[in-house]
């Protein structure tokens, strides 16, 4: 017989947990006592629940396993609530364990009571309360199980105190059904073969592949398709990296802030094969406009996502990494020279460039590029997100990670953590821009005290700089609430004497000139945590941009 929180922990060892990110609480504190010096496992202690969360998210993210959190009732789970959102939308595999108060008092506004699984339930993709100490192991291993199946996502245990103390069996199942776990979608040979001979019969075919295929990592089917059918690709941010950003036929992402080329690519194209993505409206700007003369075939796991946004013209649902092939065997290699010439001929002509003098997002990117071949790099949410997916180049060995369909500031730093965590013989950079990064500058605190070293990237222009540029733009220059700094005034805070009070070390970069040896000095700090302050005009802009309610063919691609 063992305790409810001694079984938890054994769940997590069976599960092969390798870190798990808590934070403890008077309604936890039964399984931190089960956790104490426990050696299966690395457990960190974070300095907030939202940073906790999204270093699970980024270790899930960066290593495909689950990601696992724990944190007490209360205000430590309701702080987990932008966490499960932002994993949730980019389908991030989650395990969330939260502390409860007793059963006999649920539901009486007891001391840090919240129905955690009413909050989160519109979130996450399974939330639950666990009512009898019998049915704890078997709704653990099914946490896991759901998180990973199908379409990842994110699953919320809410565990009262009194189930975390009661005595019970040990056992913790080996396997679990759940409802549709066993249905194994197959899509019919007839609607395989009508999406390829769409694609056989297009003269402007296009792929647009989304996040689905690195969460499938249909990395070799995607190759195989490309390399047989010679077809053009562009990606949505989420994307980007599933084909190398190098290879020939890919032009580059699509969207409000996607380049020319790809825009006018996809609004061009007379079919489109669509691979793992929402097709929201930052994919598709005016949804009414979007590529009238397509006809589009949609591939998703998610039965929901297809025809949420934009109609299908063939709807297959199922895992990427088995129908592709399918599709790729019925394929016939078509040469597609002119069409592929016409649109590397726009983006010849409107590259992605930053026109200014001096320090700018791109040059910095580019330098990240040519020193750091196979890091992880994670982006915070803004001007900074947008520039590195722009311009930073993403191969086999270098990654991406970003918050997509939330859009979450604060992600970066926190998910940094997590990836290093998941990769310990990788670099990782975290890009975020002075405004982003204070959301969860308490991290500092986790990095140095558990010695994990990041790269932190600071881009300061001294504002809000996404929401400033729509103000510039669309607003009429009423700058309202974003400027973090008048024009006569010091920027508080002073971001490298805040990393040294942590005991990091760091650099301010005020000139074009010194990044390299700005990049080279933090590459050679390899156990500590190093910040680089890149000092930004206010006024740079991420360009081309599609303006609101405005199709993708009405790029702004000038300022």
């Amino acid at each position: 017989m063992i305790s409810g929180a001694e079984l938890v922990v054994k769940a997590l060892v069976k599960e092969q947990m390798e870190v798990c990110f808590a934070y403890p609480g008077g309604q936890a504190i039964d399984l931190f006592d089960a956790l104490y010096q426990r050696e299966e496992f690395r457990v960190v202690l974070p300095r907030h629940e939202q940073g906790l969360i999204h270093a699970a998210d980024g270790y899930a993210r960066s290593t495909g396993k689950v990601g696992v959190c724990m944190v007490t009732s209360g205000p430590g789970a309701t702080n987990l609530i932008t966490g499960i959102a932002t994993a949730g939308y980019d389908s991030s595999p989650l395990v969330c364990i939260t502390g409860q108060v007793s059963t006999h008092l649920i539901g009486k506004d007891a001391f840090q009571e919240v129905d955690m699984v009413g909050i989160s339930r519109s979130i996450a993709k399974y939330a639950v309360t666990v009512k009898k100490r019998a049915d704890l192991g078997m709704i653990l291993k099914r946490a896991f199980v759901i998180a990973q199946s199908g379409k990842p996502g994110v699953v919320v245990v809410d565990i009262p105190k009194n189930i975390q103390q009661e005595l019970g069996s040990e056992s913790y199942p080996e396997t679990v059904e759940i409802r549709g776990g066993q249905k194994k979608q197959h899509i019919p040979t007839e609607k395989i073969k009508e999406a390829a001979e769409i694609l056989n019969h297009a003269e402007k075919p296009i792929l647009l592949i989304g996040g689905g295929v690195h969460r499938g990592k249909a990395y070799e089917e995607l190759l195989a398709f490309v390399e047989k059918t010679k077809i053009m690709v562009v990606s949505t941010i989420m994307g980007k990296g599933a084909l190398p950003s190098d290879h020939a036929n890919y032009v580059g992402n699509v969207g409000i802030h996607g380049s020319y080329a790809a825009n006018q690519a996809l609004t061009k194209s007379d079919a489109i094969l669509a691979l793992g993505t929402r097709l929201n409206d930052r994919v598709t700007g005016n949804a009414a406009t979007f590529c009238p003369s397509a006809k589009i075939i949609h591939l998703d796991i998610d039965p929901a996502t297809i025809n949420k946004n934009i109609d299908a013209c063939v709807e297959l649902v199922d895992d990427i990494k088995e129908v592709l092939p399918r599709i790729t065997t019925l394929s016939n290699t078509k040469c597609q020279d002119n069409w592929l010439q016409e649109i590397k001929k726009l983006a010849t002509a409107f590259p992605l460039h930053m026109e200014e003098a001096g320090l700018t997002p791109e040059k910095i990117i580019k330098k990240i590029n040519e020193h750091f071949s196979d890091a992880i790099v994670v982006t915070d949410v803004g001007q900074n997100q947008l520039w590195t997916t722009q311009f930073l180049e993403v191969t086999k060995d270098r990654q991406l990670l970003t918050s997509g369909g939330l859009g979450t500031m604060g992600f970066g730093f926190p998910a940094a953590i997590g990836a290093k965590l998941g990769n310990p013989k990788k670099t990782i950079l975290t890009i975020t821009g002075d405004g982003g990064f204070q959301m969860n500058l308490q991290e500092l605190a986790t990095v140095m005290i558990e010695k994990i070293p990041i790269i932190i990237c600071i881009f300061n222009n001294s504002c809000l700089g996404n929401v400033r540029q729509w103000q510039e733009m669309f607003y009429e220059k009423r700058y309202s609430y974003t400027m973090l700094k008048e024009d006569d005034e010091q920027y508080i805070p002073d971001f490298l004497a805040l990393a040294h009070s942590y005991g990091a070390d760091g650099l301010r970069i005020t000139s074009e000139e010194q990044i390299d040896e700005a990049l080279l000095r933090a590459k050679q700090m390899k156990d500590r945590t190093f910040v680089l302050e890149f000092m930004l005009a206010t006024e740079q802009k991420v360009i081309p941009i599609v303006a609101p309610g405005h199709s993708l063919k009405e790029m702004i691609v000038y300022e």
